[in-house]
């Protein structure tokens, strides 16, 4: 309420009191909106009310969350190193290991993060374009099917979109202010976030280059410095375990030699798999004892690259068909596949398709549009995902932390269709200020969102 004051604060009695009530008619509608999305993701939920885990990553994470609970500490699980994959998932759901079907509770865990997700994307939706805009967004969070999808699952996406919309919104803060202490915040987020998703760590330098441009090199540097730094302090916890149990030096996962591995072989070089991940690429890797889980990783990074060097005449295509994977242009049929045995049920994982072909298109309007309001915060999601797929591999998973920032791009063309917008416009009464600070000037400039 704070900060609904200060927009209040230079208003006239009457406009004050307006403004507060469009304030709480905006809450009503986020309030209604994250309640049907609510109800859509408990009925994923209930649906894999006896739902057993397939063969994927959330047999690890569930494990590892039951492991804690019995005092086991990230240790090898089913002869997979305890660093497979950052710790944070695992941590957030050992909680729901203590009740009686706990593969259940994990999910319900799982599940309320997505609900809160809701709430988080149009929260960084009003941070770019307004009440009008966040309420789009919202809707859209509610049931765009690639977000509501993974929120039963015991996977990462939930938790890695929820705290990256945190990261965003501290990003946009610092931007605002510029200070030191924002900087930290910033920095604080990304390495909680990158505990969940370890490419998130990207981030860090992408921000920090807020506002390099804009003011005197000294005085940025004073702000970046100390957001990267920050970032870096949250994962020494989990990197000295990780040295104190490992042969070569593990920042966050020892799963980089994995994938790596699965991407660059004979199979996703060429064929309808190209650009993508496969498990038989590691059938030699079986069953090796003779080397702990850094040093194999380690082992399958050499053998990845050797394996692209020796087909480097092949990479600019293989690199095209991972975007292409990415944004649903390609390898459809092998996306749903693998999309299916993740438990995500086929008809959403298509229905997913069709909303990204529709949506992708109007976020890349709405966000060129609107540029100037955000900067470089919003494209870190796209400039790491767009990383991740040319160095990895194309997939609906490793595309996941964009879909937020489709979500609040989409939400600004919609926003702003004039039919719409004067809807919209006349329910929520006159329209909220959005304050736009330049890091150099600190004086605020208002336009109509």
């Amino acid at each position: 309420m704070t900060e609904a004051r200060g927009w209040f604060a230079d208003l006239t009695p009457v406009d004050s009191a307006r403004e507060a009530a469009n304030e709480r008619l905006f809450r009503r509608l986020l309030v209604a909106i994250t309640g049907a999305g609510a109800v859509l993701r408990i009925i994923v939920l209930v649906s894999k009310w006896n739902q057993g885990l397939l063969l994927n990553d959330s047999l690890w994470y569930s494990g590892q969350a039951q492991g804690l609970t019995d005092g086991h500490f990230f240790q090898e699980f089913f002869l997979v190193s305890g660093a497979e994959h950052a710790p944070l998932t695992s941590i957030v759901i050992a909680p729901a290991s203590f009740l009686p079907r706990p593969e259940f509770w994990q999910r319900t865990t799982m599940t309320a993060i997505g609900i809160c997700g809701i709430v988080l994307i149009a929260l960084v939706a009003r941070k770019v374009g307004g009440r009008r805009v966040a309420v789009v967004a919202a809707a859209i969070a509610a049931f765009y099917p690639n977000i509501w999808m993974g929120d039963a699952l015991i996977m990462s996406e939930t938790l890695s979109l929820a705290l990256i919309c945190v990261a965003l919104l501290a990003a946009m803060r610092y931007r605002e202010r510029m200070d030191v202490r924002s900087a930290v915040i910033v920095g604080l987020a990304v390495g909680v976030a990158a505990h969940a998703r370890s490419e998130v760590l990207v981030y860090a330098p992408l921000f920090a280059l807020i506002g390099v441009r804009a003011l005197p090199w000294r005085t940025w540097l004073r702000t970046a410095a100390p957001l990267v730094a920050a970032t870096l302090v949250v994962l020494i916890p989990w990197t000295v375990f990780n040295l104190s149990r490992y042969e070569r030096p593990v920042l966050m996962s020892t799963n980089d030699g994995t994938t790596l591995l699965g991407a660059n072989c004979p199979a996703t070089y060429s064929g309808p798999a190209m650009g993508g991940w496969i498990l038989t690429c590691l059938d030699d890797d079986l069953g090796r004892t003779d080397e702990d889980a850094s040093q194999r990783s380690a082992r399958q990074r050499r053998e990845a690259m050797a394996f692209a060097n020796q087909h480097k005449t092949r990479l600019p295509l293989v690199a095209a068909a991972r975007v292409a994977r990415a944004v649903d242009l390609y390898g459809l049929d092998d996306l749903v596949r693998g999309d299916v045995g993740e438990e995500r049920a086929r008809w959403s994982i298509w229905a997913g398709i069709v909303c990204w072909w529709v949506l992708a298109p109007l976020a890349a309007v709405g966000l060129w549009r609107n540029r100037r309001r955000f900067g470089i915060t919003l494209l870190a999601p796209l400039i790491g995902v767009a990383i991740t797929t040319v160095v990895f591999y194309g997939s609906h998973r490793l595309r996941a932390p964009v879909e937020p920032v489709v979500v609040v791009g989409a939400a600004l063309f919609v926003a702003n269709i004039p039919r719409l917008r004067d809807e919209i416009t006349a329910r929520l009464g006159r329209l909220d200020r959005v304050v736009s600070v330049d890091p150099v000037n600190r004086a605020g400039t208002s336009s109509q969102s």
